[in-house]
């Protein structure tokens, strides 16, 4: 048999057993047609039975092409899953030899790599303008996943893989190059160890909103955490059949099915979880949360699909284009260059465009990313709030932003160098004032019968009289539970020897702390509301957001109202200015007695406005986390979409001069630990709280590990540098005063 029938007979067969992995045992009567055209020609040449076995072979790929183009439009969202993760889609590697004229490989080569699921290259691009050809380098970063090889871990990347993309960000940004961020993970690896999966990802995400270059990011395959540890970009591409989600439709379907350890979900609950979730391009488009979809060819893309490289060059190209031409100031030239992009049949090889920028367009380029991000997803979140109250606030902030500016901006600005000069005159006063009437003091101690100042003395020699904080020896507010007329038995008493707890001096008296060890049991949100805070000083805000189903993912509504029912909150979030000692601040908090303190649009968008008003205003702005299980699932990528939304929100706060701090309790988990959260200079944890990236069974499942005893305990936080402190439930007010007094920004009002 002729070597060139033999490589193109191989061809076929691995897409005969693409076709039939991808459908998963569907549409098996094109499969078996395929796969019997396919034996009986093998066997004919096999046996040189073929008079024209050139012929023969073309006329058998055009029959496999027709069958893919005829199935291309049965595809289903679990589908592309499968396509996604097949080892014949294309990979990093695949696009790096055929979209970019020449690349070197930084930070690592394979399974020699610091992180071999994390690929960084330096790339270049040679375009032409005329006779003159001009070559472009870009900083290539991505997960490689390779054709089925086993050590690059499936792309899911380690936090040391997400810290060695964040550098060469850094790296680009300082070589004033663009970034090329191709997203081809299921998740992030959940794994503790220093930086820590959760850490890392808040400081990349919180990195890449301040980055001063143009960054463009194609999605392929985009779980959660992962694909947004590297996906906050100017322009968001996404291939045809790929996916973009919070969470793997077998993971929804084991939470939507409650399934036990050991069992696993049916195909059938597995389906109907990734149509409803809603993660195809075509879906996430309609969202807004990408800027366009790179057609790929029937059945998805594969290494020998060159048409399709070509087709990614002219997109990526085109995105990197369009972010330049974005800053510029001038709307006519600006919309004459785009438009000329953006005709079907342009070829951007032959129009070259500089990617360098001025130090005003890089910070109008940030700027730009930022609003960007801070617009989106408000359409999915409920907002009850009247028409006439949303126009008195806007008048409200209106008013007050000249004289907010000139005291903040201008005012403040200088008033430290007023106080240093006038420290320095009343220092020299003093030292003149001395020498001009030292002599008669000399003069006076010499006088017989000077009496001595007794108060004075007193003064000097007397203890100092014990104040106190002025509060009541007695809560604001004690937990319902204090009504269990029973014994409580704490869960370290097997350790420590802990005394069984009367239920009445628990949750009364003792603020839900055991008396022996000092465990905390879990309290309510009204505790921390009513007493942390001054009495009458808490004012909610923006209460009228709600929570709802923006996919209308079955059954879900009814959940949500019967949680807000439960707790008598339109959300899991509660957003509001209060005073601790006199001293204001805004406070977001995450409350876990709703749906497991779960962030979706409606959380996101709560959470935003409260930095903002707190810049505004500035105030502090204080994350308490009552607790949370991560984002919502039901609400798919309206809620992972809150982690770079959240993040850039925040940044802005911090970079106004803002004081941002995040304070744990309970249970506190996933998307908005490993974002928004995760990335405040100043986090504090309450004693006996859980702090981690994935709970024990998500990490089972995903690694295969058994985790030790305690792997989330807040002590182990803090010992790997997540959190700064550790805190005792009944000293939370005095701590925060503490902070409040000693740590923060610039333009703080009380500062």
């Amino acid at each position: 048999m002729d070597n060139n029938i033999a490589k193109r007979i191989q061809s076929l067969r691995d897409r005969l057993t693409y076709l039939q992995d991808i459908f998963a045992g569907k549409h098996a009567d094109n499969a078996n047609l395929l796969e019997e055209r396919l034996a009986a020609f093998t066997e004919r040449a096999r046996w040189a039975q073929l008079d024209d076995p050139y012929a023969d072979i073309a006329s058998l790929e055009d029959l496999f092409a027709y069958v893919e183009r005829r199935l291309e439009d049965c595809i289903t969202p679990m589908d592309k899953v499968r396509i996604v993760r097949h080892p014949q889609r294309v990979c990093l590697r695949d696009i790096l030899e055929n979209v970019y004229d020449n690349f070197t490989e930084v930070g690592g080569q394979d399974e020699h790599s610091l992180d071999p699921g994390m690929l960084i290259a330096r790339a270049v691009i040679t375009r032409r303008s005329g006779k003159k050809s001009h070559t472009q380098s870009v900083m290539v970063i991505g997960q490689e996943k390779g054709h089925g090889a086993e050590f690059r871990n499936g792309g899911s990347v380690k936090p040391w893989g997400n810290a060695k993309a964040l550098q060469y960000m850094r790296v680009a940004e300082t070589e004033g190059i663009p970034i090329h961020a191709y997203i081809f993970t299921p998740g992030s690896y959940p794994i503790e160890d220093y930086p820590g999966a959760a850490q890392q990802i808040a400081r990349n995400i919180y990195g890449m909103a301040g980055l001063r270059v143009p960054v463009v990011a194609v999605i392929s395959e985009g779980g959660s955490g992962g694909a947004e540890a590297i996906g906050l970009a100017d322009k968001r591409l996404m291939l045809s059949h790929g996916y973009y989600s919070v969470i793997s439709p077998e993971g929804a379907a084991a939470i939507e099915g409650r399934i036990k350890e050991g069992e696993r979900a049916t195909p059938e609950l597995i389906e109907h979880c990734a149509e409803h979730l809603r993660i195809t391009a075509q879906d996430n488009l309609a969202f807004g949360y990408i800027d366009r979809i790179v057609q790929e060819p029937p059945l998805g893309a594969r290494p020998w699909h060159f048409d399709f490289f070509r087709h990614l060059r002219q997109e990526v190209i085109r995105a990197t284009d369009e972010v330049i031409i974005s800053t510029r100031r001038m709307p006519l030239l600006k919309s004459i260059a785009l438009s000329r992009r953006r005709k079907a049949d342009a070829n951007l090889d032959e129009m070259h465009m500089g990617w360098g920028l001025s130090a005003s367009a890089k910070e109008r380029l940030r700027e730009r990313r930022q609003q960007k991000f801070l617009r989106l997803s408000r359409q999915a979140a409920c907002d009850r709030r009247p028409f006439w109250t949303k126009t008195a606030t806007a008048f409200c902030d209106w008013l007050a932003k000249p004289w907010r500016t000139f005291k903040y901006d201008f005012y403040r600005k200088h008033q430290r160098q007023m106080r240093s000069m006038m420290e320095e005159v009343s220092n020299e006063w003093d030292l003149f004032r001395n020498r001009l009437l030292s002599p008669w003091r000399r003069l006076s101690h010499k006088l017989p019968g000077r009496a001595e100042n007794a108060q004075a003395q007193l003064e000097l020699t007397a203890l100092s009289a014990w104040s106190g904080d002025g509060r009541k020896s007695k809560w604001n507010y004690i937990s319902p539970r204090f009504k269990i007329d029973r014994t409580l038995t704490c869960p370290n008493s097997a350790s420590y020897g802990c005394l069984d707890l009367w239920g009445p001096d628990l949750f009364a008296e003792f603020a839900g702390v055991c008396s022996h060890c000092g465990y905390h049991f879990p309290m309510e949100p009204e505790w921390y509301v009513k007493n942390v805070f001054d009495v009458g000083s808490v004012f909610e805000f923006n209460s009228e957001i709600e929570a709802g189903n923006p996919l209308d993912f079955p059954d879900f509504s009814a959940r949500v109202a019967e949680a807000q029912q439960k707790t008598g909150s339109k959300s899991g979030c509660m957003t509001f200015e209060a005073r601790i000692d006199g001293i204001k601040m805004v406070v977001a908090m995450l409350m876990g007695t709703f749906r497991g303190g779960s962030v979706g649009a409606a959380e996101g968008y709560k959470f935003v406005e409260a930095a903002q008003r707190a810049a505004k205003k500035r105030y502090p702005f204080l994350a308490y986390v009552h607790g949370t299980a991560g984002i919502r699932i039901q609400e798919g990528t309206h809620g992972v979409i809150q982690m770079p939304r959240c993040t850039v929100a925040v940044r802005r706060y911090i970079e106004s001069g803002g004081l941002y701090m995040v304070l744990y309790d309970t249970n506190s988990f996933a998307g908005p630990l490993a974002s928004f959260l995760g990335c405040s200079p100043y986090q504090f944890a309450v004693r006996s709280s859980n702090i981690g990236f994935a709970g024990p069974g998500v990490i089972k499942e995903t690694t295969g590990m058994d985790i030790p005893p305690k792997y989330h305990r807040s002590y182990r936080a803090l010992s790997r540098g997540h959190i700064q402190g550790i805190w005792d439930r009944r000293q939370i007010r005095a701590n925060l005063k503490q902070a409040l007094l000693t740590i923060g920004g610039r333009n703080l009002y009380y500062r």
